[in-house]
């Protein structure tokens, strides 16, 4: 069993957790309520343009141009391929795309982003690798159980990013993205397996997180209006 078996095995119940949350399922459904569709946008926009930072901090600790590179492909897939599933919500919700962004992050993701920063400054290659992994590994395993549960036609009013998520280029991501963390845990010691192990733990919890954030259009307890002038 490689390293990230034992990661998937440990955290399989937070992953049904996802599965099973009211956000996702109402994807597979069709129905998400569109407050909840635009919270969701707005949040996700800031948090993958933190990601790809976050992706150029690993850069900056790469020892090899073959790790350059890896995280340079990664930066251009969230860049240029993950607005796809944005602009299915915005259509479903008549908005445009460039509405929904620019906004402040709610809690949830505010903590999510400083939480995967941290190991982007102080920890190695691996507690990066373990902080990002959770992201693209549950939105494939999430794309694979919408497909599997509800067998989406093209009608489907989230065809697109259901598809998007169960497409063999995301399990692309994930897969190479697994293999690195796997080759780095080999050489590792136990005690920074076990910081990759409390890496991808909390952002598995962060990802149960970002759902309900959104689901519930979470949002900071004073707002702008609780600032003392």
């Amino acid at each position: 069993m490689t390293f990230t078996d034992v990661l998937r095995k440990e955290n399989d119940d937070l992953f049904q957790l996802i599965f099973q949350h009211p956000f996702v399922q109402g994807i597979g459904k069709g129905n998400v309520p569109k407050e909840a569709l635009a919270h969701y946008i707005k949040a996700d926009f800031e948090y993958l343009n933190a990601y790809m930072h976050i992706y150029g901090l690993a850069i900056s600790k790469s020892p090899s141009r073959q790790d350059i590179s890896y995280f340079n492909q990664q930066i251009e897939f969230v860049l240029n391929s993950e607005t796809h599933p944005h602009q299915n919500f915005c259509v479903q919700i008549g908005m445009e795309y460039e509405e929904l962004q620019g906004y402040p992050l709610p809690p949830t993701a505010d903590h999510y982003v400083k939480h995967m920063m941290y190991y982007a400054y102080r920890g190695g290659l691996g507690e990066i690798l373990a902080a990002l992994l959770p992201c693209p590994w549950t939105y494939w395993e999430i794309g694979l159980e919408l497909t599997k549960q509800y067998e989406p036609k093209e009608n489907h009013p989230f065809y697109p990013w259901i598809s998007f998520y169960a497409n063999p280029r995301v399990e692309t991501v994930t897969k190479k993205m697994r293999d690195r963390l796997d080759a780095i845990a080999k050489a590792a010691s136990e005690e920074e397996r076990e910081r990759m192990h409390d890496a991808f733990r909390k952002s598995c919890q962060l990802e149960l997180g970002f759902w309900e954030m959104a689901y519930t259009c979470e949002e900071w307890p004073a707002g702008k209006q609780g600032i003392a002038k």
